[in-house]
């Protein structure tokens, strides 16, 4: 795959691992005849490892062998969360520490889930982009106050604290972006 072609979630192999795509900018050369550069921010997806790339439009990388397996969380231990295939009912698992972030949004039921497999190894999950959780905790709207744009932290099923519109209370179901954690609205009833 061209550098100019490439977006985030890409993965790709670079050195011999595959690496995911997290961050990309554009930097447009200010002289005549130069070249335009893409710089990348990514992560090995076997080390964890954060990985800065810094290509010309015309560069390539090749794409990773891997499947991508529709899954269900099942549980998780100490040290890894296991998922279960929803079509050969094979348990993969990986360590909690290597989806830290996802885990502010994984709960048992949740649909939409699917792992990055590479050579028989779970080596990343994809969460659906918006979730919907139950506030078990926040404040209660004060009175007097307006429902202009006043904020309030509360916090979800999974422990993650979200911000929200002060007229929410607790026990709604709330939408959440799973890839910056923003409140997005009230889940449809």
């Amino acid at each position: 795959m061209i550098a100019k072609d490439m977006k985030r979630g890409d993965v790709l192999v670079y050195n011999g691992s595959p690496i995911i795509v997290e961050n990309l900018q554009v930097q447009t050369p200010s002289a005549r005849g130069a070249a335009t550069l893409y710089k990348f921010r990514c992560r090995n997806l076997i080390t964890k490892d954060k990985i800065d790339l810094k290509l010309k439009g015309t560069d390539t990388l090749d794409e990773a062998d891997f499947s991508h397996r529709s899954v269900n969380y099942s549980y998780k231990d100490s040290t890894d969360v296991y998922f279960i295939d929803n079509e050969t009912y094979e348990m993969y698992n990986i360590a909690q520490e290597d989806i830290a972030e996802e885990m502010n949004f994984l709960k048992e039921g949740l649909e939409g889930i699917f792992a990055l497999i590479y050579e028989g190894r779970c080596v990343a999950i994809n969460l659906p982009v918006t979730v919907e959780m139950l506030v078990t905790r926040c404040d209660p709207a004060a009175r007097g106050n307006s429902a202009t744009s006043r904020e309030k932290p509360a916090v979800i099923e999974t422990g993650l604290t979200v911000m929200v519109p002060e007229y929410l209370e607790e026990g709604e179901v709330i939408k959440v972006d799973t890839r910056t954690g923003e409140f997005l609205g009230r889940a449809n009833k």
